[in-house]
This record gives structure tokens, C-alpha cells and sequence, in this order.
């Protein structure tokens, strides 16, 4: 469980009211744990309710219209803070992206061995999460700025491997129910092995050695599925979609859990561009794999496995926008 590593909301409070330390950076707004809502923070607050969603899996939202970086826990927004993006001609690149690298000391290669504390690498390129100057609009050379302290607790949280969806929209994820297995439905002896083993993983999450991260790429151009472990392709196989030439948008669903009424999975689900909730989960709805991909997705089922859907080719040199999906894992 994620609980471990939490630092409680009265104990940072404390920690805040009696720092003396001088800021990091001059000029930068002073970080401030407020108990506000996510659309009511100022620039350099930030809000922190661990306590609303105590374990599970989490997503990264960084919204560039609104300057705000919201975390999910299962589905459940447990907090958000105001940031920093790229300024012209330094665009902050909007996308799917899984961490690729932590450093708490980290200092750029590129601009002057500037100090980068708590960074969270996205790219190779050098587009990360980190500690920053926040001035209140746009400043960075592409990276996503955070308060400091905001920073140190969100580094607490996040593993290499998980997912931070960079969006130039407000939106925000919703609960879907998706009938049996994803990609497919499946009988109901097979939906007992996944729901049996999504409760093994729910025991076992944090004391795994080496924890892996599972993710699907769907492309409706390819009419391809791609399995990935650890950023290793281990399956690739044809997706089957209905609805014709209908797209399927680009979309991110992260797996929170089963529900043994209905023999249905549940999915935390964001839509690029998307606004119609119901439709989204009727897309997830419209893809089927080939049964040998399936089977290598269902043996690698555990809660925060996230399925991308995207209308561009699996391949990055054949892709045509400036969406971003998984940039440096494949």
C-alpha cells in the first residue's frame, strides 16, 4: 500500500507554520498547503488530502490551460497544485507519458546545472516534474514547474513506470464500468481468475522487489494491440473495432478495480479532447484483441495497468500530431 509512504496533513502543517528555511529559488511564490479547492488555489498553493482515497493506483494529471497538476488515487482526486509549463517556444508537450526515472537531487545537463529537486523524468529529452520557480504564468523550458514542498511530497508517492497525462484541456477522469475482460469479453470462470488475481495484488502492492507496470496500446490506424512490461514489448496482435471509421480518440484508462456483482472491471478513464463521459466508456467497449493477447494481458492484470487508446499509428515515426504517447518506453 501507498499509506506508508504519506506524510500526514497536520504533520506538514506543522512542518510549514515553522519553517525557517529560505526559499530555494528568489522570487519564486512561497509554497503554501491550503485547504482549498483545486480551482480556487492561487499561484504557489497547493491542497493535500491523502485521507480521501488511502491506497490504489495513481494518475497524474497536468492541465497546461489551468497552470494546475491534479493526482488521482483510484479514481479519487487526493490533490492538486498550481505549476509552471513551457513558455513560447518551449512548449510543454501534451501526451501520455510514464516516468521514466527519479532523482531527488536532480541537476539539468542542459541549462547550467540548475538545480532540478525531485524530478520525475518523462522523456529523454528532458521534459520532467520538479521543483521550481513558479511566477505565475508559463516560464519553463518545457518542464513542468511545482512548489517545493508539493514536489517533495508528490516524489513520496510516484514510481518509474507510472502514468502522467499532460492535457491543453480541463479534463478530468471519470468511473467506467467495462463488461468482462478488456479487449474482449470473457466467461465468467475467466473473469474469476483476473478479479483473484487483482485481490492478490492488492495483498502483495508494496512488497513486491520489483513491481512491474503493465501497458496496452490500442491504435485504430494499425488496427494493432500492444502489450508493454516495463516499457518491453512482450505481445503485439490485431485489434478488432466496431463502429467503422468512427474514431476512437485518444484516451487513458488506468485499471482501479473488479466488481463481482456483475463480473465487470473498473477503470478510471481520461479523455483527450473529451467531454461525454458515457461515450468514453462505450469506446473502451467498441475494441477486441486477438485471444493470444488477451490471455497476455490477463495474466499480467493488476490494479493501475493502463490501456492508451490513440487514432495515430503504434509507431512513433508514423505519427501525425503533436500528441505524445509514451515517449522513451518503446
Amino acid at each position: 500500500m501507498y499509506v506508508d509512504s504519506l506524510i500526514s496533513r497536520r504533520r506538514l502543517l506543522r512542518s510549514l507554520a515553522t519553517a525557517t528555511t529560505v526559499p530555494l529559488w528568489a522570487g519564486a511564490a512561497a509554497a503554501q498547503l491550503v485547504n482549498k479547492l483545486a480551482y480556487d488555489l492561487k499561484n504557489g498553493e497547493f491542497n493535500w488530502f491523502p485521507e480521501r482515497s488511502e491506497g490504489g493506483p495513481i494518475l497524474i494529471i497536468v492541465s497546461i490551460p489551468d497552470q494546475l497538476v491534479h493526482v488521482y488515487r483510484n479514481g479519487i482526486r487526493i490533490a492538486a497544485s498550481t505549476c509552471s509549463t513551457g513558455k513560447p517556444g518551449h512548449r510543454t508537450p501534451t501526451g501520455v507519458f510514464q516516468i521514466l526515472q527519479k532523482d531527488k537531487h536532480h541537476h539539468s545537463s542542459t541549462y547550467s546545472n540548475a538545480p532540478m529537486p525531485n524530478m520525475n523524468r518523462l522523456t529523454w529529452s528532458g521534459i520532467a516534474l520538479h521543483a521550481g520557480n513558479l511566477p505565475g504564468y508559463p516560464a519553463s523550458h518545457g518542464c513542468v514547474r511545482l512548489p517545493m514542498q508539493f514536489s517533495e511530497l508528490l516524489f513520496d508517492i510516484t514510481r518509474k513506470g507510472m502514468t502522467v497525462v499532460i492535457a491543453d484541456n480541463t479534463s478530468q477522469p471519470a468511473a467506467i464500468t467495462h463488461p468482462g475482460m478488456v479487449l474482449g469479453d470473457y466467461a465468467r470462470r475467466e473473469f474469476a481468475a483476473v478479479d483473484t488475481a487483482l485481490v492478490k495484488d492488492q495483498y502483495t502492492a508494496g512488497h513486491e522487489a520489483k513491481p512491474s507496470i503493465t501497458s496496452v496500446v490500442v491504435s485504430s490506424k494499425d488496427k494493432s494491440v500492444t502489450v508493454l512490461e516495463d516499457g518491453r514489448v512482450v505481445a503485439k496482435g490485431k485489434a478488432t473495432i466496431t463502429g467503422g471509421a468512427k474514431p476512437i480518440g485518444e484516451s487513458v484508462y488506468s485499471l482501479t478495480g473488479s466488481s463481482t456483482s456483475d463480473d465487470s472491471l473498473t477503470w478510471s478513464g481520461m479523455g483527450y479532447g473529451k467531454t461525454d463521459r458515457e461515450d468514453m466508456g462505450h469506446e473502451l467497449r467498441r475494441i477486441s484483441a486477438d485471444p493470444q493477447v488477451r490471455e497476455q494481458i490477463r495474466k499480467r492484470m493488476k490494479n493501475g495497468m493502463t490501456v492508451v487508446t490513440t487514432d495515430q499509428s503504434n509507431s512513433a515515426s508514423h505519427r501525425a500530431t503533436d500528441f505524445t504517447i509514451m515517449e522513451g518506453v518503446y
